[in-house]
């Protein structure tokens, strides 16, 4: 293996949350979702490389999704060593540049291993293998990418070229001839055909010491602008935020166009243990074992005389029947549904753009709001009303707050919260409410073990979320 006690994983979560769509979307991208069993494809990422040999992850995320990958990391025992909060996305280049330097203050000959947060490999353990393998080769000062064994003439993902074709599924490093663009479907029959080319899983290896040289030697105003950014961080409830200003002078470009493709010193790792990087409805059926009709159906579905066929019902109470349907994509979310053949599968962003262009909520937004605190959703809304379902985890509470437009019944159904209104504060339990009048100062906590569920019905002229005056929040934000 390497000479160093560790490798660190990075973790990169970010993604603007339209391939997925309806289950995956800008404000809950694809990554947190439970998309493949009872854990997100974050926490696979998280548990895929940890144990003998590993760091805690370091993740690089947006601001939205801070608290989120808090508390995923911690439902799969797992605390990062730094959580990197971008301004605002820009690719993959400067990410992995932020981690080099922000590792390279700790640990400058370290190797890091990075990950895309949505990527699903089954087999944790031939992976950790495959990583152990290649590090001898990284530790050398190589730039180790992970190239995966083609299954198929896929036009969706980028290729690599190899000096042999016998060494497509070798079990060391191997010499890498160059990186190719995603083909059309004629050249991507030929490519596989040929035996020379691996698919670009877009993982890779290298030390930190080897990364950051690349990024001198290939794109030195993007390492002007990222050193910048990492300078003047500043760190914030144990999160580190990237300078906003030098962040956003780098150009948004992912680390194989600025990188990877003018490197010479290369090396990619085989990898044919099982991958894929779930990029449409249709990989999802396909990682989905298919019944012997072809079908995927979840609890609430049901297949009738259908084939080749995903029927997912994701909202509680809607069972979904699909009768007579071949080769189809049909995806029930409490606030849209998506009907697709599967051979579109790959157009579903058109729909999100769409839907952006039109002003429609789904388009970008969940049916439930997450927070730091929990979560809620919106029941009913009407002429001066609206009924929500407001989640509080054990140990957090909202904000000191008050509303300008709205007043505020809370009933709680479930736990108990602590309510403050004003000089007021006291213990309200399952079946008891509270009322909340307009403008009064109020906070809800919840002190106990178990989640507090509560239905709150807010009356009043406006009723908009940015209707609220912070006084005091655990979580800085304004």
């Amino acid at each position: 293996m390497t000479t160093h006690s560790h490798i660190y994983p990075v973790i990169l979560c970010g993604g603007s949350g339209t391939r997925l769509w309806p289950l995956s979307r800008k404000s809950f991208p694809k990554q947190f979702a439970e998309l493949m069993g009872e854990t997100s494809l974050f926490q696979r990422a998280a548990t895929l490389a940890c144990g003998e040999g590993f760091a805690p992850p370091l993740v690089v995320t947006g601001d939205p999704f801070r608290f989120i990958v808090l508390e995923q990391l911690d439902a799969v025992g797992q605390k990062p060593a730094a959580v990197l909060i971008e301004p605002d996305g820009r690719n993959t280049a400067p990410a992995v540049l932020a981690a080099a330097l922000a590792l390279a203050q700790q640990a400058p000959d370290a190797l890091m291993l990075i990950l895309p947060s949505d990527h699903l490999i089954p087999d944790a353990g031939a992976f950790r293998a495959t990583v152990r393998a290649a590090a001898g080769r990284a530790d050398a000062g190589d730039l180790v990418t992970f190239g995966i064994e083609p299954t198929r003439p896929e036009t969706g993902y980028g290729y690599l070229e190899l000096t042999d074709p016998a060494a497509r599924s070798a079990a060391e490093p191997q010499s890498l001839v160059r990186f190719v663009e995603k083909p059309d479907a004629e050249r991507a029959a030929e490519m596989l055909a040929s035996g020379r080319y691996l698919w670009n899983a877009g993982i890779f290896l290298f030390s930190v010491s080897a990364i950051i040289e690349a990024y001198r030697a290939h794109a030195p105003e993007l390492l002007d602008a990222i050193s910048a950014a990492v300078e003047t961080g500043a760190t914030d409830l144990g999160f580190t935020r990237l300078g906003a200003q030098a962040w956003g002078s780098a150009q948004a470009i992912s680390i194989d166009y600025a990188i990877m493709e003018k490197a010479s010193n290369l090396a990619v790792m085989p990898f044919s243990a099982g991958w894929s990087d779930l990029g449409d409805w249709k990989s999802v059926w396909q990682e989905s074992g298919p019944d012997a009709q072809g079908n995927v159906c979840s609890v609430q579905a049901t297949a009738i005389d259908c084939s080749n066929t995903m029927l997912r019902s994701e909202a509680g109470g809607l069972e979904l029947v699909g009768i007579g349907l071949e080769e189809m994509i049909v995806v029930a979310m409490p606030d849209a549904v998506l009907v697709a053949p599967k051979s579109a599968s790959q157009r579903v962003g058109e729909a999100v753009k769409s839907l952006k262009e039109r002003g429609i909520r789904q388009g970008e937004a969940m049916p439930r709001d997450m927070r730091p605190w929990g979560w809620f959703e919106s029941l009913a809304v009407g002429n001066g009303f609206q009924v929500k379902r407001i989640v509080v985890n054990p140990g957090q509470a909202l904000s000191l707050q008050s509303h300008t437009h709205r007043a505020e019944h809370w009933i709680v159904v479930g736990g108990t919260a602590q309510v403050t209104i004003g000089d007021f504060s006291k213990l309200v339990s399952a079946n008891e409410s509270v009322y909340v009048p307009l403008g009064a100062v109020h906070r809800l906590e919840n002190p106990g073990k178990i989640p507090v569920e509560m239905i709150e019905v807010q009356t009043g002229a406006y009723l908009g979320e940015d209707d609220i005056v912070r006084y005091e929040d655990r979580y800085a934000r304004s």
